[in-house]
């Protein structure tokens, strides 16, 4: 599962693409100032639940910020849940 990390304008995205170039899963972000970004939406088509395609996506927002010393915010339900209280992401959820 290939997942691709674009950005434009103060946007962005961790995203998953079919065969068909159609977008199955996504997770999009908007930047905070130079030192953080927040995950604000994640959506994931029905053909990939139950395979912890989410978690894909958080693990290289995770990633993406442990390599650029960022931190993350969230105000999407999923990513707040699972970056909350996590020892594992501690270094980089700022809240």
């Amino acid at each position: 599962m290939d997942i691709k990390r674009i950005e434009k304008g103060g946007r962005g995205a961790f995203i998953i693409k079919g065969e068909d170039g159609k977008r199955l899963a996504e997770m999009t972000y908007v930047t905070a100032g130079d030192t953080g970004f927040i995950i604000d939406h994640t959506e994931v088509d029905a053909s990939l639940r139950g395979q912890k395609v989410g978690d894909k996506l958080l693990a290289e927002a995770v990633n993406y910020a442990r390599e650029k010393g960022l931190k993350i915010y969230a105000t999407c339900p999923f990513a707040l849940r699972k970056l909350s209280g996590n020892a594992e992401y501690s270094d980089v959820f700022g809240g």
